[in-house]
C-alpha cells in the first residue's frame, strides 16, 4: 500500500512539475526574448498570460473529458500536445507565433493539472488528500528551484531555444511514466455517459458555496503568485540589477520556502484539519502582502525587504494550495474531474488577469507587483473569513 502511494506520488509529481517547469524555466530569458523578437516588455509578458489563458481553457475542456473517458487516456493526449508545442516554441521566429505556441503548450499541459487532482480525489478523502497533496509538493517543488537555475544556465551556455527542447524531452519522459506506471482510477461503471452530461454536472458548482468559498481563497492566493511570476524577472534583473544567471537562486530560495511550509503542513493537519490550517496560510499571505507593499512604496530595506516579503508570500502557499484544493473538491467525488477542471481553470484565468494587471499599473520598480499581490491577498482573506471559516462554524 505504502509502495503504491509512493509510486503514485512520484508519477503525479513528475507530471505536475510540467506546469512550473514551463512557467519558470524560461523566466530568465524574458529580457532576451524582448531583444531578440524586438518586442515590448508588455508583449513579452503576454507569453506568460497566453500560457495561463491556455491552462484555463484547457482545464475546462479536459475536466469533463476525464469524467467521460477516464483519467489516463486524456492525460497521455495532453502530454503529447505539450511536447509538440514545446518543440514549436523552440523553432518560433516571431513573438506572435511564440505566444500562440505557448497557448498550445498550455492547452496540453492543462490535462495534467486536472487529472492529478481528480486521481487524488478518486482515491482519498479530504484529510488524506491534503496529506498526499502536501507530499507531492515535495516532489514537484524541486521544479521551481531547479527550473530557473537550469534556464539561466541554458541561456548562458547556449540559447533560449534549448529551454524548450528540454521541456519537449521532459514531456516525453512523462508520457512514458504515465503509460507504464499510472493505473486508471476512474472505472467505466463510474464514468458519465456523455461529455455533455459531464459538462452539465459542472455548472451547478458555480452556485455552490461549498465550492465557491475555498475556490476564491485558492485562486486569489495564486493570483498573487502569478503577479510575482510575471514581474519578478524585470524587477529583480532590471530594477535591482540581479544578474540573469543568479535570478534562479533567488527564485529557488522562494520555492524552497514553499516546499518547507508544505511539508510542515502535513504535521499541522493532525487534529486540526485542512480548513483551519488554510486560515493560517491566508493570514500569513496577508502579512507578507502588507510588508511587500510597504517596502515597495517606501524603498525601506531595498532589495532585501522586497525579497523577504516575497519569500513569506510564496511560503504561505504551502499552507494554502493543498488545503484549499482538498476542501474545495471533498464534497464532489462523483464530479471530481469537472470540479478539478473548474478549480484549475479559475486559477489560471485569475493568473491571466493578475499577471496582466501588473502591466496596467504605471509605477517604478516593485510597486505594480506589490499592489496586485496586496489586492489578491485581500480577496483571499475576505473569502476565507466570509465563506470558508463561517462554513466551518456552521458545520
Amino acid at each position: 500500500m505504502r509502495e503504491g502511494i509512493a509510486r503514485l506520488t512520484l508519477v503525479l509529481g513528475a507530471v505536475m512539475a510540467t506546469g512550473p517547469l514551463a512557467l519558470d524555466m524560461y523566466l530568465p530569458a524574458l529580457p532576451t526574448l524582448e531583444a531578440e523578437f524586438a518586442a515590448s516588455t508588455a508583449r513579452v509578458q503576454h507569453t506568460v498570460s497566453a500560457y495561463l489563458f491556455g491552462m484555463g481553457l484547457g482545464q475546462l475542456a479536459f475536466g469533463p473529458l476525464t469524467d467521460r473517458f477516464g483519467r489516463k487516456r486524456p492525460l497521455l493526449v495532453g502530454l503529447g500536445i505539450f511536447a509538440l508545442a514545446s518543440a514549436g516554441c523552440a523553432l518560433a521566429h516571431s513573438i506572435d507565433s511564440f505566444v500562440l505556441l505557448r497557448f498550445a503548450q498550455a492547452l496540453g499541459g492543462s490535462a495534467g493539472m486536472v487529472v492529478i487532482r481528480a486521481v487524488i480525489r478518486d482515491r482519498f478523502d479530504a484529510l488524506q488528500s491534503a496529506h498526499v497533496l502536501s507530499l507531492m509538493m515535495l516532489v514537484m517543488g524541486v521544479a521551481p528551484i531547479l527550473a530557473p537555475l537550469a534556464g539561466g544556465l541554458l541561456l548562458v551556455k547556449g540559447s533560449w531555444h534549448w529551454i524548450f527542447w528540454v521541456l519537449a524531452a521532459y514531456a516525453l519522459f512523462c508520457v512514458a511514466a504515465v503509460f507504464l506506471f499510472l493505473d486508471e482510477s476512474h472505472p467505466p461503471q463510474s464514468r458519465t455517459p456523455s461529455v455533455g452530461r459531464a459538462l452539465a454536472g459542472v455548472l451547478p458548482l458555480t452556485r455552490d458555496r461549498r465550492f465557491l468559498g475555498p475556490d476564491l481563497v485558492f485562486i486569489a492566493a495564486f493570483g498573487a503568485f502569478f503577479a510575482y511570476l510575471a514581474a519578478a524577472p524585470f524587477v529583480f534583473i532590471r530594477f535591482f540589477s540581479v544578474p540573469a544567471d543568479r535570478f534562479g537562486w533567488y527564485f529557488g530560495a522562494n520555492a524552497l520556502g514553499f516546499i518547507t511550509v508544505s511539508q510542515l503542513n502535513r504535521r499541522l493537519l493532525a487534529g486540526r484539519g485542512p480548513r483551519r490550517v488554510l486560515g493560517w496560510g491566508v493570514c500569513l499571505l496577508g502579512v507578507a502582502a502588507l510588508l511587500l507593499l510597504a517596502c515597495a512604496l517606501t524603498g525601506i530595506a531595498g532589495f532585501a525587504g522586497v525579497f523577504g516579503a516575497l519569500f513569506l508570500a510564496v511560503a504561505s502557499l504551502g499552507l494554502i494550495a493543498s488545503n484549499a484544493s482538498a476542501v474545495t473538491l471533498a464534497p464532489f467525488g462523483d464530479r471530481a474531474g469537472g470540479a478539478s477542471s473548474l478549480l484549475g481553470a479559475s486559477q489560471a484565468l485569475t493568473g491571466v488577469v493578475a499577471s496582466a494587471a501588473v502591466g496596467w499599473i504605471h509605477a517604478r520598480g516593485a510597486v505594480p507587483m506589490a499592489v496586485v499581490v496586496a489586492a489578491c491577498a485581500a480577496i483571499s482573506f475576505a473569502s476565507y473569513a466570509l465563506l470558508v471559516k463561517t462554513e466551518r462554524a456552521s458545520a
